[in-house]
């Protein structure tokens, strides 16, 4: 043991010489092997340059799973992604370069998804391959994408370029939920979460659900697997789509509650059917509203989630009185200004607006299910949702409206 101790300090001291010599990073410790041995973390491109004493025993030993070193751990995935990228450009690394490395990425499964700013200077694409296999490594994944802006072709088809791998089918959790699809061809919305968690904590036990763009299961899914509906009728008329949605299906044990209706929602033939319609299409579910008036049950109606993006123009600024600015440094200079004044007086007049849009989409509604039947029927206001902001001013909200026929 005596022996093995001072081998082992022995070691200690050659690694801390090498990293001086930068034949060795620091992101490995040293790790005990088999036979009493320790196996001391070098560079695989500088071994040419190896240079250790003769009194010192040695092989060369490739490991697996390298133990990382306690630094390395304490790194953050975006600082082990430029540290890994310094050492493969050498003297060619510059503040320019380091501008194009991103600081965020989506992950699915063992593909990081780039953002579509990554690595566009010409000097990333002389390296060619060596620069994905650098990123995946640095990022514990084996596929790396990239994603573009998204194609204005009805579908909301993604450009995606599959930079490392075979091909681009993903897997991802969301709420105990298992969705599956390819990231070239299907878009997925991590910014709904809030919806898909309200969506599966509704009370539908027992309902039939339709749902009019249903993408690859955003909401068709929670409303199965958690919130309890019987049935589902999915509409999605992108194919790419559509063979996700089936895998997802599967993936979650629910294909036998759910019928995909490929094609327009436009022209769907269903009627008299649903006691829940998700209308969840944005910038605006409009030309849905007819269909989804249709597909209620006409004798007992149903609720409507219906998305919609709410635009609140900016309110002209009251005039101000002339006031003495306070010096800085000051008490004064320290105590809430314009700008938190102005939030406190947005919100108020935000929600307003959103009742202003509820209300006149409920009379909508109210007056498209009086011509459909041919009698009077009562909407009310359930609930508004806001989801998120697309800009200060822009909001993406669900309107719950509850739709009954009024009884003779």
């Amino acid at each position: 043991v005596p022996a093995l101790a001072t081998e082992r300090r022995f070691a200690q001291r050659l690694r801390e010489c090498l990293e001086e010599e930068r034949l060795s990073d620091g992101r490995y410790q040293l790790q005990r092997v088999p036979g009493g041995r320790v196996a001391l973390p070098v560079l695989e491109e500088k071994l040419s340059q190896l240079c250790l004493p003769p009194e010192m025993p040695w092989e060369l030993v490739r490991i697996q799973d390298p133990v990382p070193s306690r630094a390395a751990r304490r790194r953050t995935p975006a600082q082990r992604l430029r540290e890994e990228l310094r050492r493969l450009l050498g003297a060619n690394w510059s503040e320019q370069l380091e501008r194009d490395v991103p600081h965020a990425w989506q992950r699915h499964g063992d593909l990081v998804l780039l953002s579509e700013d990554s690595f566009k200077a010409a000097a990333w694409e002389r390296l060619g391959s060596a620069l994905w296999e650098t990123v995946a490594s640095a990022l514990g994944a084996r596929r790396v994408a990239r994603r573009g802006r998204v194609m204005p072709d009805g579908t909301r088809t993604p450009r995606v370029t599959l930079l490392l791998g075979q091909h681009g089918w993903v897997e991802h959790v969301d709420n105990g939920i298992r969705y599956t699809f390819d990231v070239t061809k299907c878009m997925f919305s991590p910014g709904n979460i809030t919806e898909k968690l309200r969506v599966a904590s509704l009370p539908c036990s027992g309902e039939v659900l339709v749902d009019l763009y249903a993408g690859i299961g955003y909401f068709t899914l929670p409303f199965l697997v958690h919130a309890g509906a019987a049935f589902v009728h999915a509409c999605e008329w992108n194919s790419h789509a559509v063979e996700a949605l089936h895998r997802t299906l599967v993936l979650n044990g629910v294909r036998d509650r759910c019928h995909i209706h490929t094609g327009d929602s436009r022209q769907l033939q269903l009627r008299d059917v649903a006691d829940r319609v998700n209308l969840g299409l944005i910038p605006s579910s409009e030309e849905g509203w007819p269909v989804a008036c249709r597909v209620l049950k006409k004798d007992t109606g149903g609720v409507l989630h219906i998305h919609h993006n709410v635009e609140t123009p900016r309110a002209p600024a009251p005039p101000q009185p002339a006031v003495l600015l306070p010096e800085r440094g000051s008490p004064e200079a320290a105590s809430p200004g314009a700008e938190d004044g102005e939030e406190q007086t947005l919100g108020p007049r935000l929600r307003a607006e959103w009742q202003r849009w509820a209300e006149a989409t409920a009379s909508r509604i109210q007056g498209l299910l009086a011509q459909l039947h041919g009698r009077p029927w009562r909407s009310s206001v359930l609930h508004v949702e806001a989801v998120k902001s697309y800009a200060p001013h822009v909001h993406h909200l669900v309107l719950d409206l509850e739709c009954r026929p009024v009884l003779p």
